[in-house]
Parts: structure tokens; sequence; C-alpha cells
């Protein structure tokens, strides 16, 4: 599939909401653009990604005001608002602040609401280089349980595809690279927006503009696998994720089942990484401004998850105020590479909290090491599982310590502290 080629690795970068919840300014998005510039985009750090409420001048925090008025032009579609995104003065929109971002060498998005806005179909808005108007393709009974901004778009209405269209000629226009789609890969009253899902396909592939799609929240439906491979690159198993290790100990599973729906183009989503300095205008995930709640070792076995799994990277914290603990988490060239290029990824096995995985790479095996329980324990796998003949003696290489470990046969056992992980190299 053409989109597939939009996103052939596992999609790396920076949103906004974690820090910044619903209220990230112009300048902040540019200072975060200008440190990925700076110290991540030669480990393959590319995407800026502006999260949701854009549009909405008096944004407060993570909280959403309901009903209130957005910036919108004449043809029904939200604008940025200019107290916040001087730069789209002029009818600019987000081009402006694109440019600045393609000019580091980067690439740009931006979060969407499924739907038409709703003050559109209030005022009658037209649709553009149509007769139809908002009301005609409006489906006011398709609404989002968490936000008022928009109702749902009637796919069975003429005006309905030309909406979606001119929405993405707009985004073309703008030079956006990715689009983060909300309410869509599943909601809590309606299950996932398939037929919503198709027509922003199609109005992708009519804009001719090579733009990643994203679909959220989750935990996207199983049975929809087929689906969002079809018409998406990357979609949320999981609902919104914080930085609590009950919400990292339910991924195992989660990545489990999804380990075999993977592939060039299409990745199922762990969501964002709550790491470094969050929640400074967010008051999601329980507290306000804090750097992340999980411990070292937590966000080891986070990053070792995410990796081996390939789910998409997007760091949730404000980058500038990284420490240099951070950074290394993010430019550990060693574990990048089993993101980048593994392949096979699978769970080996899953017993009493010990959890090992492998992944395949050039003549090279990864192995994960996972101690998800609350007691010390020794983590054991045996070459058996691992498909290696007991009588070879492998190279064991520490990829997050980056150093050389004794060389084994027969199996790799060692002592884990809990949450604690570690991701081995073996040649």
């Amino acid at each position: 599939m053409k989109h597939h080629q939009y996103a052939l690795t596992p999609p790396m970068g920076w949103n906004s909401w974690d820090c910044y919840g619903a209220t990230v300014r112009e300048d902040e998005v540019k200072g975060n653009a200008d440190y990925m510039a700076a110290n991540l985009r030669k480990y393959g750090w590319e995407y800026v990604v502006v999260d949701i409420q854009w549009s909405e001048p008096g944004a407060v925090s993570s909280a959403y005001r309901p009903f209130v008025p957005l910036e919108m032009d004449e043809y029904s579609r939200l604008i940025p608002a200019l107290n916040r995104f001087p730069s789209a003065e002029g009818g600019k929109g987000f081009k402006p602040l694109a440019d600045y971002i393609h000019d580091l060498g980067l690439k740009f998005g931006i979060h969407i609401m499924r739907g038409i806005p709703r003050q559109a179909v209030h005022q009658n808005t037209k649709i553009l280089g149509t007769d139809i108007t908002a009301r005609d393709i409006a489906k006011p009974n398709s609404i989002c349980p968490w936000n008022t901004d928009m109702y749902g778009v009637d796919a069975s209405k003429e005006g309905a595809q030309e909406y979606y269209d001119s929405l993405f000629e707009l985004y073309a226009e703008w030079e956006v690279d990715f689009v983060k789609v909300d309410d869509i890969a599943d909601s809590k009253l309606y299950g996932a927006h398939t037929e919503e899902i198709k027509m922003i396909r199609k109005a992708i592939d009519r804009c001719d503009r090579p733009m990643v799609l994203s679909l959220s929240p989750g935990p996207a439906p199983l049975e929809h696998a087929a689906l969002l491979e079809e018409n998406a690159n990357m979609w949320r198993m999981t609902d919104d994720y914080w930085d609590l290790w009950e919400l990292l100990y339910n991924m195992f599973d989660r990545c489990y089942k999804w380990s075999k729906n993977s592939g060039p183009g299409y990745w199922p989503d762990a969501d964002m990484l709550p790491l470094g300095h969050i929640g400074i205008r967010s008051v999601d995930g329980g507290a306000s401004d804090r750097y992340t709640r999980f411990t070292k070792d937590e966000q080891v076995t986070m990053m070792t998850l995410w990796s081996i799994f390939r789910s998409p990277l997007m760091f949730g914290g404000e980058l500038r105020d990284n420490d240099n603990w951070t950074l290394s988490l993010l430019t550990n060239e060693e574990v990048l590479e089993v993101h980048k290029n593994s392949h096979s990824a699978r769970q080996v096995y899953r017993k009493d909290d010990k959890v090992v995985w492998t992944a395949q790479g050039d003549d090279v095996l990864y192995v994960a090491l996972f101690n998800i329980g609350e007691d010390k324990q020794e983590v054991t796998v045996d070459f058996n599982q691992l498909n290696l003949s007991s009588s070879e003696q492998v190279q064991l290489r520490d990829l997050w310590k980056r150093e050389q470990l004794v060389s084994v046969n027969n199996e790799i056992s060692y002592e884990l502290s809990p949450h604690e992980s570690m991701l081995l190299k073996l040649s």
C-alpha cells in the first residue's frame, strides 16, 4: 500500500500533550524543534507534533472547556488561534510554522478531532467547492464523550467526502507531514469509526502529499487490525498512557496481543513516552508540573519494551529541560538500532511476572529480559526457547550499558530487581 511507504520504520518525535496539554504556543513548539534539531535529529527523531485544541484561543491546561468558540475559516475548517500561533496571521495557517520546522530538517505534525466543528453546523457554514453546508453532512448523535468541539460526519451524505478532502487540501497547503486523528480508533460510546477512517484515508491519498496517519485513542479493537493496517500508519492500542507503573505493567499484555499486526508502514502504538519534565500545563496523569514519576529502572523497562516491540516513539516532556539521563535514553544508537531495524518480535514467555521477548536483527538476535514483579528474581531463557543450539557459544552485549558480557551457552540468566530489565544482543 502506498501510504505504508511514509513510515517504513516506526515514527519518532515530540508531541506537546504531556507537558502542555491543550495550551501549547508557537514559541514552545519552535523551542522544542530547535532542541530536537540540535540534539536528536541525527538519531532519527524527526516529528514535531502540535496536539489538541490549537484552534482554541482560551485553552487552559488539559481540561476541555465545553462549547467554547474556536477559530474557523469560511469553509467549516478549524485554523490556528492567532494569540497562540501569531505566524498564522493573514490566513497563513500553520504554513509558516511548518516552514520553520522544515528548515531545521524536521517534519511537522498536528492533532485533529474526528468530524466537523459543531459551531460550523450551528452556523451552517459552507463546504469548499460544493453547494453543501455543514448541517447537511453532520451526524449530531455521533459525539465525543470527552470533548464538545465536533459532530461526526455522515459518510452516506453528499458532501461528506468533499469536507474531508477540503481539510486535507488545507493541511497539504500548510505542508503538514503527520496527522493524529482523535476519537476515531476507539470511542467510549461507539467503538471504532470505520467509515470516517476510510474517508480520511481517501482524503490524504487525494491531497497528493505524503502524511503519516495516526489514529487515537485506544484500545483499538484487535478485530479491526486489517482495516487499521489498510488505512493508517499507526493506531493506539491503549487509552492515554501516563507515568504510572500499573499502566506500564498492563502494556506487556497489549504488546503481546498486537505483536503479529506490525510491519513496515503500519505500527500499533503504545502511546507517548511520559519522560523528563511533564505536566507543565497538563493536569492529566494525576499530578501537575513534575518530572516523570517512573524510576530509572522503569524508564529503561518502558524504552526496552517500546523498542523491541517497535512502537512509535513520541516523547512527551519539555525537551529543553532534559537532563543527561533523559537524553541518554533517547540517544543510545544500539537500542535505537533494535527499534529501527529488527523484525519478528515475539514474547518468548511470561510466567510469574518474568517476561522474555526476542527480535531478529541482521545476523544477530535481540533478547529482552523483564522482571515486572515486586520482588527480586532470576529471569532465565534457554537456547531452545530462542531457537538456538545449546552447544553454541554466544557473545552477549548489554545494549543499555554498552558493554560486553561473558559469553554463554545453553541459557541466559540474570537476577533483576523489581521493575528492572535488560536488553541484550546475541552474536
